[in-house]
């Protein structure tokens, strides 16, 4: 069968795409379901729109505020919850959902017991690190390039590294001088169509978590209409199998903060996380 233009099919036509990278943001229904179901957590809509989740410890603030700078989802970690934070990570708005949730659920998972599970002596440690789990990709690094960065195979997704130090202060006012960036798109590293920043003091295991995400080779689920069109000619595209799945409208509903009740409109694929080293936050370190 030849391969699907999805500028061909109607908007609301349920598709599959491959690399994740490159098949829009899709719905965020998956993360927000992760959220409202998660216990003890707390969340507060405003303007309408804008919504906000606290863990029960206080520690964890999460803002998807659809109007802002970046728009998509920002998370905080505060050891002393009235304090500054200690690591930030902002996914701009058209990051693809999946790396989102792949980070909201394994830090929900290991928030309880404060990340010391994946600490170096840790049940849940492993040495696989974000770095890692893009080489074990056959991401490549590009020689001589400051900062320092690894690409896909495809040259559509890049990590960008910082190198020497930093402020951060600095990283958690500026996410786009965080030390660490992952992107996509047509040109990820001058002009990418989204990006995610994570600062120097994000749990490795968390990054990880975003990483084997980033670098699965399964299909993910959109409506043609989602793809941007710059991305077109460098997807590879499938009819979704029927699966009685809600209408558009709804499925636009089920993205608002505040259609909590809504049905999810796709089915969340979401790759299993590896746990990776963690280092102490600056408190304990």
């Amino acid at each position: 069968m030849p391969p699907l233009d999805p500028g061909d099919l109607a908007p609301s036509t349920a598709v599959l795409v491959t690399p994740v990278h490159l098949a829009g943001r899709g719905s965020s229904e998956a993360v927000f379901s992760t959220l409202d179901n998660a216990a003890g957590w707390t969340r507060t809509v405003a303007f309408g729109t804008d919504a906000y989740y606290a863990s029960p410890c206080q520690q964890v603030r999460i803002a998807n505020p659809v109007e802002s700078h970046y728009g998509g989802w920002t998370i905080t970690y505060a050891e002393d919850p009235l304090g500054v934070p200690d690591w930030i990570t902002t996914f701009d708005r058209s990051t693809p959902h999946e790396i989102v949730a792949a980070f909201t659920e394994t830090l929900l998972q290991s928030l309880p017991n404060h990340f010391r599970d994946h600490f170096s002596d840790g049940k849940r440690y492993s040495s696989l690190g974000p770095h890692d789990v893009l080489l074990r990709g056959d991401w490549e690094p590009v020689h001589g390039s400051r900062p320092y960065r690894l690409v896909s195979p495809d040259n559509r997704a890049a990590l960008r590294t910082r190198s020497g130090w930093l402020d951060e202060y600095t990283e958690l006012l500026t996410p786009a001088k965080s030390m660490w960036r992952l992107s996509g798109g047509v040109d990820p590293i001058h002009t990418p169509s989204w990006s995610a920043f994570f600062s120097s003091s994000t749990p490795p295991h968390l990054r990880t978590a975003a990483a084997v995400a980033l670098t699965s080779p399964d299909a993910v689920p959109r409506f043609a209409g989602d793809i941007p069109e710059r991305h077109h000619d460098l997807v590879h595209v499938r009819l979704a199998e029927p699966t009685g799945s809600v209408p558009r409208v709804q499925a636009a509903l089920a993205r608002r903060p505040n259609a909590i009740n809504s049905p999810a409109a796709e089915a969340a694929v979401i790759p299993p996380t590896t746990p990776a080293a963690h280092g102490r936050s600056r408190r304990q370190r």
